[in-house]
């Protein structure tokens, strides 16, 4: 019987499937990912083992106390240090693709909405929104010229249907006054709350007006990064 094929989608894999999935991702560009983790199990193990043998208790109760703090220990050092490592790499793999801010903004909890390419022109540049706390986020990428005037057109349009909300900007890049990819997610998320989760909904349907009346324009052209839900799930738990 031939063997399955594993989901490509990380919404279809099991949580091990995922951290598989992740360790090879990551491994073909940080070739000493294997060294890292190995290394932060021995030095966390090492530290909840010393921790636990500090603790009341003797014997045979308190080496097997050490023992199972140490493996605990072990295994959250390593963990933290995937999390922080697989994130790194699947940001410098999405840099400088389309979409790779859409994707990365999937990072974000609960109680954001985010709507990938809202707008875009002909060279490719893109506008991104997102719906939460601060209010309404529209994130460009692209050529920064460019991608302000789409910006500047969308801000317009979101302000004719939702005044009184509060309306953002961000630009993605490495440019002066731009936010690097890596830092998208938490910069989106200091912008602070401005909106209450009551007011979202009438946000969210104001939006919704909005797009209904948008003409059908296609989807720009060129890959689009795979969301990082998966790996999101995989790292913080379902």
């Amino acid at each position: 019987m031939a063997k399955k094929d594993t989901p490509t989608d990380p919404a279809d894999m099991s949580r091990r499937q995922q951290i598989v999935a992740t360790y090879r991702m990551t491994k073909q560009t940080d070739k000493r990912i294997g060294l890292w983790l190995l290394g932060s199990f021995l030095l966390f193990g090492a530290l909840g083992f010393g921790l636990f043998w500090i603790l009341p208790g003797s014997g045979i109760i308190g080496l097997v106390m050490s023992i199972v703090g140490g493996l605990l220990f072990g295994f959250l050092g390593m963990m933290i240090v995937f999390s922080r490592r697989a994130q790194r790499t699947a940001y410098d793999r999405m840099a400088g693709q389309p979409g790779a801010a859409a994707s990365a903004l999937t990072m974000l909890k609960r109680g954001w909405k985010s709507d990938p390419v809202i707008a875009f022109n002909k060279q490719q540049d893109v506008v991104h929104r997102v719906v939460g706390p601060p209010g309404i986020v529209l994130v460009g990428e692209g050529n920064p010229h460019r991608v302000r005037q789409l910006l500047a057109s969308e801000r317009r349009k979101h302000e004719r249907v939702a005044s009184e909300t509060p309306i953002h900007e961000v630009v993605v890049g490495d440019g002066e006054g731009q936010v690097p990819l890596a830092k998208l997610v938490r910069h989106v998320q200091k912008l602070g709350r401005q909106v209450k989760p009551a007011e979202l909904t009438d946000v969210l349907a104001r939006i919704k007006a909005l797009d209904a009346n948008r003409s059908a324009i296609p989807m720009p052209k060129g890959p689009v990064p795979t969301s990082m839900k998966g790996m999101r799930g995989n790292m913080r738990g379902r």
